[in-house]
């Protein structure tokens, strides 16, 4: 089986009420068995002209793992806690 890997460009627009998401994501992830790979660090582009105002990049066994947790109670939560706080484009891709 694949590790899966669930890729997030997120821009912020309340950065008070996106640290209250990022709490409630943070134990969604971990209770789901992801781990976070990149959380919001540095980009620098090196092609095109992608500049994603933040990227996270989370680890986890499979692709049914990652929706297990995108679609659990506790990443509902969080996801309600961001509603107004940032716009998000996620996806889930399949790893070696």
């Amino acid at each position: 089986m694949s590790k899966a890997y669930v890729i997030a460009q997120a821009t912020v627009t309340d950065p008070g009420q996106y640290e209250g998401y990022k709490a409630l994501a943070g134990a969604a992830v971990a209770k789901y068995g992801g781990k976070y790979i990149v959380r919001g660090g540095a980009t620098h582009l090196l092609e095109g002209d992608w500049a994603p105002p933040r990227l996270v990049i989370l680890e986890f066994e499979s692709v049914e793992q990652a929706k297990r947790f995108y679609d659990s109670p506790e990443y509902r939560a969080a996801r309600e806690q961001r509603r107004g706080a940032a716009t998000m484009n996620m996806l889930v891709v399949e790893g070696l």
